[in-house]
C-alpha cells in the first residue's frame, strides 16, 4: 500500500520555495497494542473524567487547562490567553543553517518523517535541493499545529528526511545521575585491553533488518494460538550470571565467542516467522 502524506507545505531555502508533502517515516502499527477490557463481559472500559472534590464526573465544557506553579496551586489558561502566544500555523519548513550530520548530537533527534516533492512541477528543483545538501544537515524551524519545533533536513535515497528536535532544556545533563558518581576514573589496563579484544570479535558492517523485535513476534504468536484455540508452552527464563572475577568472565567470553565463529551455524532459507511458531510445542486448550 502506497504512503499517504499527513500533511502538505513548502520547504524554503532563502528565495527558494519548494511544495512538498510530509510523510511518516515509522509505522505505528508495527506494535501490537491492546485494549482494556471488563473480564466479565469482555467490553471495552471507557475512561470517563471524574472531579474527586465534587464527586461527579466533569464534561469537556467544564474543563479548563491549569498549570500547577506550586504544590497544590494552579493558575488557569485560557484559548484566548493561548492564542495570543501560539505560533501560527505556517506549513513553511525554513532552513536557516546547515552544518554536518555529526555535529548533532543522537540524543536531540526525535521523530522522523520523509519529505517528497508535491508535483510533478516541484520534482527537479527538489533533487536540485537534495543534491546540493549531500554530507549536510539543514536547521531550521515548523510552526505546526499551534507548536514550533526545530527540524534537522537530511538527503536520503531519493528524497529527504526531516527530524523533530528537542530542545536543549528537554535534554537532562547526566551529571544529574547521581550513579554515576561511583564509577571509577582509574581502570586496569589489561582489563580494559581484554574488553577491547573481547569487543573487537563482535565488529561488523550493521544490517539493522537482522535484529528482530523478539517480544512482538512472541505476543503475535501468543495472539495467533488463543485466537485459534491454542494455548503456548511457556518457556524458561534463563538469569543472567553474576560476574565475580571481570578478567575470568572476559577470558571465557573471548574464548566463547572465538570457538563460536570456528564453528559456522547452518541456516534454513525461506523460513518465517508461521514456521518458527509451528515448530514450538503447543498444548489444545480444553472445551
Amino acid at each position: 500500500m502506497a504512503a499517504r502524506a499527513t500533511w502538505k507545505g513548502h520547504l524554503k531555502l532563502s528565495l527558494v520555495t519548494i511544495p512538498i508533502r510530509v510523510f511518516p517515516a515509522t509505522d505505528a502499527h508495527a506494535t501490537i497494542s491492546f485494549n482494556q477490557l471488563h473480564e466479565e463481559c469482555q467490553t471495552r472500559i471507557q475512561q470517563k473524567k471524574w472531579c474527586p472534590h465534587c464527586e461527579r464526573e466533569v464534561a469537556n465544557t467544564e474543563i479548563v487547562k491549569g498549570y500547577e506553579f506550586s504544590k497544590g496551586r494552579f493558575v488557569t489558561v485560557t484559548e484566548e490567553d493561548l492564542s495570543k502566544v501560539r505560533p501560527e500555523s505556517t506549513r513553511l519548513i525554513n532552513l536557516t543553517q546547515f552544518t554536518t550530520v555529526d555535529q548533532i548530537d543522537p540524543i536531540y533527534f526525535e521523530r522522523p518523517y520523509y519529505l517528497a516533492p508535491d508535483g510533478n512541477v516541484a520534482a527537479e528543483a527538489f533533487a536540485v535541493i537534495r543534491e546540493g545538501m549531500q554530507g549536510k544537515t539543514g536547521i531550521g524551524k515548523l510552526a505546526l499545529y499551534g507548536r514550533e519545533y526545530i527540524v534537522a533536513v537530511q538527503p536520503r535515497e531519493k528524497g529527504l528526511v526531516m527530524y523533530t528536535l528537542r530542545s536543549a532544556d528537554e535534554v537532562r545533563s547526566m551529571s544529574q545521575i547521581e550513579e554515576l558518581e561511583n564509577v571509577p576514573a582509574t581502570l586496569k589496563p589489561a582489563e580494559v585491553k581484554l574488553a577491547q579484544q573481547v569487543i573487537g570479535t563482535f565488529e561488523g558492517d550493521l544490517d539493522i533488518k537482522s535484529f528482530h523485535d523478539t517480544y512482538q513476534e512472541a505476543l503475535r504468536t501468543l495472539i495467533d494460538a488463543k485466537v485459534a484455540g491454542e494455548d503456548i508452552v511457556e518457556t524458561a527464563e534463563e538469569a543472567p550470571a553474576k560476574v565475580v572475577d571481570l578478567m575470568e568472565a572476559l577470558r571465557r567470553s573471548l574464548e566463547t565467542v572465538s570457538a563460536g565463529k570456528k564453528t559456522p551455524a547452518k541456516a534454513t532459507l525461506g523460513s518465517t516467522r508461521a514456521d518458527a511458531a509451528a515448530k514450538k510445542p503447543r498444548k489444545r486448550a480444553s472445551a
